[in-house]
């Protein structure tokens, strides 16, 4: 079963964790490696990650709802030993980690520990799977986001736009949000960034590239990173180790 991969940064945003398509886990710049399932014997591949609060643990999700815990993240339950519409391809955990979501590709949303369940497009067609989510600031909502680009929001979430009426070029992989949820960027695989509400526009890959990308994290509201297939990071605006990429596990800033 193929998966886009992911990320997920440090608190300072001087580092991220890093999903390969394949489920594999890196960590780069100040982000610590507490443990993970790379080479077990799992019965779905590792598909999101989702890091506490405190950069000193993180929940690692599989396709079939199994949730594996490292570091400070403390395990609320899971999903493994029951039967799912679509894969599980995002998660979250809560503002003060007694928690997480876990979201399918069918839109539904299962929330465990402290987790706030704000609804889910369960039951809703869609043109394309769900692909990513994004908590709101303080977890009082998330927003959802499709493969076409179509964004959904729950709770005290906002909607600022989508893509779901434009023809694509290649399928959208993640969602971050601004510090204040008044924003998001999507991106798609191809590296193209699109901004919503407050969010800043720092650039995208060229149309000319051929890179994967895999995921998109915020470094506040100065600038994101774009994680690739492989597990580097592409970095515009001014994002913390732009100055020294190479230690970030970067392929440099471009503009």
């Amino acid at each position: 079963m193929p998966t886009d991969g992911g990320a997920a940064a440090t608190p300072n945003g001087a580092g991220y964790w890093a999903l390969s398509p394949g489920g594999d886990l890196s960590n780069h710049g100040n982000a610590g490696n507490f443990g993970s399932e790379n080479a077990a014997s799992l019965n779905a591949p590792i598909v999101a990650i989702s890091a506490t609060t405190t950069g000193n643990g993180y929940w690692l999700a599989g396709a079939d709802g199994g949730v594996f815990s490292f570091g400070d993240a403390r395990f609320f339950g899971s999903l493994g030993n029951q039967h799912l519409n679509g894969p599980i391809v995002a998660m979250s955990g809560t503002a003060n980690n007694g928690g997480y979501l876990l979201v399918g590709a069918d839109g539904w949303v299962f929330s465990f520990g402290d987790a706030t369940f704000e609804g889910s497009m369960a039951g809703t067609p869609l043109n394309r799977a769900i692909t990513s989510m994004v908590p709101a600031p303080g977890g009082k909502g998330y927003w959802l986001v499709g493969a076409d680009g179509g964004v959904f929001s729950f709770g005290g979430a906002r909607f600022y736009g989508s893509l779901g009426a434009i023809d694509l070029d290649r399928h959208i992989v993640g969602i971050a949000a601004t510090p204040d949820g008044k924003g998001y960027w999507i991106v798609g695989a191809n590296g193209a960034v699109t901004a919503f509400g407050d969010a800043k526009f720092f650039g995208s890959l060229p149309a000319s590239s051929t890179t994967r990308i895999v995921g998109i994290v915020a470094d506040a509201d100065v600038g994101y990173r774009l994680i690739t297939a492989q597990g580097n990071a592409i970095a515009f605006g001014t994002t913390h180790g732009t100055e020294d990429a190479t230690a970030y596990g970067s392929l440099g800033e471009l503009s």
